[in-house]
């Protein structure tokens, strides 16, 4: 039911609500508060005590503002049939034109002793009524109970949820909205486990839940409440990964990708090197999953220069090798073209077809390009988004990579493997910490590189202060004499006026330029370049004719320069952990010992054990966890874009035994009832296709 035929709501008030993503009394009851307040029963004037929060109800007899004090108070006395009590509010004068004698009000605060009398401080009030004389005075000569002024008790006021609100709709009136729908929750909230379920899982019931959660009688309840809804976010997450990697396994066939001795000797003859042990554990795996006709669906995860490409070449010849096309997508055309470079630096002299795709290929040589892809006459086609476009046909697709996945959303990806099912590698150099392995990517095999291939030098990282930043400069120019190459990466391309602290590439190209390296050739680059001319640029960088390139984080994947032994990251503060070891990558890619400087106009402590947190560990692992700790999911990962609902109320990291448990019951329950067709799983079948939508296949099941 729309929220629109609530008492208090209104089509005005609708159209406000579905702002804030509440179209449905469902989503109203998933409208969860920010915070919750838990007020004490209302007591008589004289039963208070000091230090107790107490709730008081009482006539305001006087109030004076004492705007000549050093710390201005607003006071009002307030009486009772029992007692008389001091209210007392620090810089209250706010309050002149809202309290007045005459008014009924209720308080609830901090019970404190001044000069011998008892007072609340700084308390949190609501006017109930206001009175003529004659009912005041009937007040004072005979008691005065709170369902006299039409009080239904403190917890209507002060207690329960604290909403996040709006301009045009505040806390207070979303509680009195949702406060009627509770009295219904048996006929709009149905359970999704049996009692004996719920027992076991030590979980309450999803009806109590609700309740408890909007209004909690007490502080056990709501940790109660707040338990079974996280859980119930928690598992329909989870349940619509394990149906989405069944349907996957199950209803999909791809093309079985056979592997041999031969096979695997031709192939490993195009590297010049030994591959690691990590390297080969991880193409077992990729062997095994391909070898059947059950699609791959696989993460390939490594650190930053961990031999990932080399891995996902593997498992593209082997495709070749069976016949079938391959599909390489990277995110970028630097990224797509640095992927070909590799590729034809180990395939130079084979017989195996590849071509690069960009937007750029117009005119006769895409349509010629099309259809060699068509015919089957291209074995591996490299590209970026470019590969997604409705005019390209494989004749016979048989692997698709994916590299940086988390920058692709579901919808892209599913559109790539339109034509059939082929198997899918997706890589990322970004390390996945566990809890967004199984959430982001809970429907992949992975498979994690943990070790660089022998032969890279160390990178050594420092954390820069301001009055040691013309010492780097020295340092850096005396490598640049040594014919080593150098990163600056900035946060942003231009400056801002109302950021102006904040370096920006293309002022200090300019001045590193001018000022600090005349001596030496210093290029600009960024994302809003014309492709031909990044493409010109990177290719001079990497052939050693530019010494000191400034760059915005167009250069945090794909760039692959033995020479550049140095990184100055300036507003380090500005990335996040994760994305700092990432661009710290860049270098450390050949023999020579490596510098990575962190550059930072902030002196806050916080910012200083978040940049020391990167010169101790080089583990892109520990960092990725450490960043998920600091900033939370939300910054790292976008539900909406992995096709997944979003979390209103759980938290993968705080929450990390419960996303267990949710992923272990919600697997299990799949493997036992695929379709969810069984009764007992009714409500849950709903509760999925309310979140997911009929993207599991789920809407026409009975």
């Amino acid at each position: 039911m729309s929220v629109q035929y609530l008492k208090g709501v209104g089509p005005a008030r609708a159209k406000v609500f579905a702002q804030m993503g509440v179209e449905t009394v469902a989503d109203l009851l998933e409208y969860f508060p920010r915070d919750w307040n838990f007020a004490p029963s209302a007591i008589k004037i004289n039963q208070m005590r000091p230090e107790q929060t107490a709730t008081v109800v009482g006539l305001v007899e006087s109030i004076d503002y004492q705007s000549y004090r050093r710390q201005p108070i607003f006071e009002a006395i307030i009486s009772d049939d029992t007692a008389v009590c001091r209210i007392v509010w620090f810089h209250g004068g706010f309050l002149r034109d809202k309290l007045r004698p005459g008014q009924i009000i209720m308080a609830s605060g901090k019970v404190a002793l001044y000069k011998h009398q008892l007072q609340i401080t700084n308390p949190r009030f609501l006017i109930l009524k206001e009175h003529s004389i004659d009912i005041r005075r009937k007040t004072q000569n005979s008691r005065l109970k709170t369902q006299d002024f039409g009080l239904t008790g403190p917890d209507e006021y002060f207690s329960g949820g604290v909403y996040p609100a709006t301009s045009k709709l505040s806390s207070r009136q979303i509680k009195r909205i949702i406060r009627p729908v509770l009295d219904n929750l048996p006929e709009l909230v149905a359970d999704f486990y049996d009692k004996a379920f719920l027992k076991k899982t030590n979980l309450i019931g999803r009806k109590d839940a609700f309740a408890w959660i909007h209004l909690p009688p007490d502080e056990e309840k709501l940790a109660q409440a707040k338990r079974r809804l996280k859980y119930d976010e928690l598992f329909l997450m989870q349940l619509g990964l394990a149906l989405r990697r069944f349907r996957t396994q199950h209803y999909s066939r791809a093309p079985a990708c056979t592997s041999s001795d031969k096979i695997d000797s031709r192939i490993r003859k195009r590297f010049p090197f030994l591959l690691t042990e990590d390297q080969n554990n991880c193409i077992d795996e990729i062997v095994t999953d391909m070898g059947k006709s059950e699609p791959m669906n696989r993460l390939l995860q490594g650190d930053v220069g961990s031999g990932k490409t080399v891995v996902a070449l593997y498992a593209a010849l082997l495709a070749v090798a069976n016949k079938t096309q391959v599909a390489i997508m990277a995110p970028t055309e630097i990224l797509a073209s640095q992927h070909f470079t590799n590729i034809e630096r180990y395939l130079k002299g084979s017989k195996v077809s590849r071509r690069l795709v960009t937007r750029g290929l117009t005119g006769k040589k895409r349509t010629a390009l099309l259809k060699q892809i068509a015919g089957g006459e291209m074995d591996i086609v490299v590209g970026t988004v470019a590969l997604l476009q409705e005019d390209i046909e494989f004749q016979k697709l048989g692997l698709v990579v994916i590299d940086e996945q988390h920058k692709f959303g579901v919808e892209q990806r599913a559109r790539l493997r339109k034509q059939t099912t082929p198997h899918c590698l997706v890589m990322t150099a970004t390390p996945i910490p566990r809890t967004l392995a199984m959430t982001a990517f809970g429907d992949l095999d992975v498979s994690v590189i943990r070790h660089s291939p022998p032969g890279r030098g160390a990178v050594i990282t420092r954390w820069v202060d301001r009055g040691n930043r013309q010492k780097t400069y020295e340092f850096i120019r005396e490598r640049l004499k040594a014919k080593k190459q150098t990163f600056f990466v900035y946060p942003r391309i231009t400056a801002l006026e109302q950021d102006s602290d904040i370096k920006a590439a293309t002022d200090e190209w300019k001045k590193l330029s001018a000022e600090v390296f005349p001596e030496f050739t210093v290029e600009l680059l960024h994302g809003r370049m014309p492709t031909a001319k990044k493409q010109q640029i990177m290719s001079q960088f990497h052939k050693g004719k530019i010494d000191v390139l400034v760059s915005t984080v167009v250069v945090e994947v794909g760039v692959d320069v033995p020479n550049a032994t140095i990184m100055v990251i300036e507003g380090a503060d500005r990335f996040g952990l994760a994305q700092l070891h990432q661009l710290r990558g860049r270098i450390g890619r050949g023999e020579a010992k490596s510098f990575c400087f962190l550059f930072t106009q902030s002196e806050s402590e916080v910012v200083r054990s978040r940049l020391e947190m990167m010169t101790r560990s080089n583990d892109g692992f520990e960092i990725a966890e450490h960043d998920l700790q600091l900033r939370g999911p939300g910054e790292l990962f976008s539900t909406r874009q992995h096709g997944l609902p979003d979390l209103k109320i759980a938290n993968i990291v705080e929450d990390y035994d419960l996303l267990v448990m949710a992923r272990k019951n919600a697997f299990e329950l799949v493997r036992s009832d695929p379709m969810l067709t069984n009764a007992e799983h009714r409500n849950i079948r709903r509760a999925l296709l309310a979140k997911f939508g009929d993207s599991l296949g789920l809407a026409d099941v009975a």
